[in-house]
């Protein structure tokens, strides 16, 4: 299977596709799980999907088409996250393993500047959490409460990293968690 990632246009040609899917699909493991029309328009407006800091791509499979979106987030820093989507009925297929990697791939190849690459997720999102370990990341930071959810207790916020050295080898650095004595 192949994933590529096809840059999107969201004040332009994508713009209604783009809303269509943050709109049609939900999003359990987002801090806005089911985005409405008005607030994707705002966040257009706002850049969240281009600007300085934020570029946005759909997520394409070789064989499926248009799978999911994929948003890098704070591009000035040296050290950038991202935002993924599946569509809901791509889902549970194992492709967010290959995306992953495909993005990790253009961060480092396109943005010589990086040297780590970051995603956040809830502690309850064991699909991606597992999808991390697996792409050669690094769990950084467990945020106790960290995540708000709607209507209902905050839940931890779980970052990962991978580093470009370990991108490069293939390899996984780890640190000493409790470092104090």
């Amino acid at each position: 299977m192949s994933i590529s990632l096809r840059r999107l246009d969201p004040t332009g040609a994508d713009h209604e596709d783009l809303v269509a899917f943050m709109t049609d699909n939900e999003f359990p493991f987002h801090v806005v799980p089911r985005p409405t029309r008005a607030q994707v328009e705002s966040w257009v407006g706002e850049g969240a999907y281009r600007d300085e800091d934020n570029d946005s791509f759909w997520v394409e499979h070789d064989e499926l088409g248009r799978v999911g979106f994929f948003r890098l987030e704070d591009l000035s820093d040296d050290a950038p996250l991202f935002d993924l989507r599946l569509a809901l009925d791509f889902r549970g297929r194992g492709l967010s393993r290959e995306i992953l990697r495909a993005a990790t791939d253009h961060v480092f190849r396109t943005m010589p500047q990086v040297n780590r690459f970051e995603g956040q997720t809830r502690e309850d999102n064991l699909p991606m959490r597992r999808t991390f370990l697996r792409c050669g990341f690094l769990k950084e930071a467990h945020y106790r409460e960290g995540w708000p959810v709607d209507g209902a207790d905050p839940v931890a916020s779980v970052a990962y990293g991978i580093l470009r050295r370990d991108w490069e080898t293939g390899t996984v650095s780890t640190f000493v968690w409790e470092d104090l004595a």
